[in-house]
């Protein structure tokens, strides 16, 4: 699935790379497989699941 050399460490965030966006459906797939969603949620290539970092309602600002 990756076109580097040498496979992407999942670590490694800087070099991963975009292979398919879609922004009207919420997500994006990178080179080493993850699928990341726009709530910052993701889905890795082993099926585990990172929730979202979520902001609590004490925490968001209002414009008044």
């Amino acid at each position: 699935m990756c076109a580097h050399q040498s496979s992407c460490p999942a670590a490694d965030n800087s070099s991963r790379h975009v292979v398919s966006a879609h922004p009207e459906q919420g997500w994006t797939l990178l080179c080493d497989g993850v699928i990341v969603f726009d709530d910052t949620g993701a889905l890795l290539p082993d099926g585990r699941v990172v929730a979202p970092g979520r902001v609590g309602n004490g925490q968001l600002a209002f414009a008044g």
